[in-house]
């Protein structure tokens, strides 16, 4: 989860309101409480998240649950991405009526808070006894799994996934592999940021090309082809030559390759603890 530039209230504290739960009653400025519809529908999201209603034993089983539901909405946005994710559309994957859908769910935005957290579950976190360096690389190579195995995730705003139990596990793994370094604590944040961009970002990059190639039925490398007559026309190495030495150095044709690159970056950070431990 990013937190860039953002800073999280304490623990157990709803933002500007100082010892209150996110979700709890704002107090007007005459002493009498209300709660705003926004206020309301927010706390009904955690609630979904943290505490479910428990399946009723009463009369005979239900046809559908929760579980059912979230599991046909991943599968019909794997399919076919983000944008086609509807109620209607997942109530006809499932043969029922729409309607029967606000029984476990009460909207599209609720249920994609319990699709991010149902991706999140399936993450193998790295323990809390493992060295940082490969404790690291293991919460980045798992992200980065995970993004591609569900890259509907991508297509979303990294700044506001949902405050969900499987969401902050991910997140508190991956504080928890650097907390103990002797980094400060904004550093920490710093790095991790550093790293979780990085996974995002070629996580997003391989997402789009895959979905272009398909809508396209072009490759990769069938568009640049098509398009190599820009060097000899138009390109001019006087005006860039720093991207004619990389060229000729044969750079661009490694790629960018998720490993050499997650590696170059741990040996950064490895740099970093060292620097803060033993002093310049």
């Amino acid at each position: 989860m990013a937190n860039r530039g953002q800073k999280f209230p304490a623990p157990g504290r709803a933002p500007d309101a100082p010892g209150g739960d996110p979700g709890s009653e704002v107090t007007s400025e005459s002493g009498g409480a209300s709660t705003s519809p926004e206020a309301a529908a927010i706390a009904r999201r955690f609630a979904l998240l943290w505490d479910p209603p428990a399946p009723s034993t009463l009369g005979r089983k239900a046809r559908l649950n929760q579980d059912a539901v979230v599991d046909a909405a991943i599968d019909l946005v794997q399919e076919s991405g983000l944008d086609s994710l509807s109620m209607r559309g997942v109530a006809a994957r499932l043969g029922v009526g729409a309607m029967s859908l606000y029984t476990y769910v009460p909207g599209r935005s609720e249920l994609v808070d319990l699709m991010i957290d149902r991706a999140y579950a399936s993450l193998e976190l790295p323990g809390s006894d493992a060295d940082w360096r490969p404790a690291l690389e293991q919460h980045a190579r798992q992200t980065y799994a995970l993004f591609r195995r569900h890259s509907w995730i991508v297509a979303l705003n990294r700044d506001r996934l949902p405050l969900a139990p499987h969401v902050l596990d991910a997140e508190e793994a991956g504080l928890r592999t650097l907390i103990d370094t002797g980094l400060p604590e904004q550093r920490v944040v710093e790095v991790l940021e550093l790293v979780n961009g990085f996974v995002w970002g070629l996580a997003s990059t391989a997402a789009r090309e895959a979905a272009e190639s398909e809508a396209t039925g072009q490759g990769y490398g069938e568009y640049w082809r098509d398009r190599s007559g820009f060097w000899e026309t138009y390109f001019d190495a006087e005006r860039y030559p720093s991207m004619t030495r990389v060229y000729l150095a044969g750079a661009f044709d490694e790629g960018t390759d998720f490993d050499r690159v997650l590696d170059r970056l741990l040996d950064s950070v490895e740099y970093m603890i060292e620097r803060t431990v033993d002093g310049p």
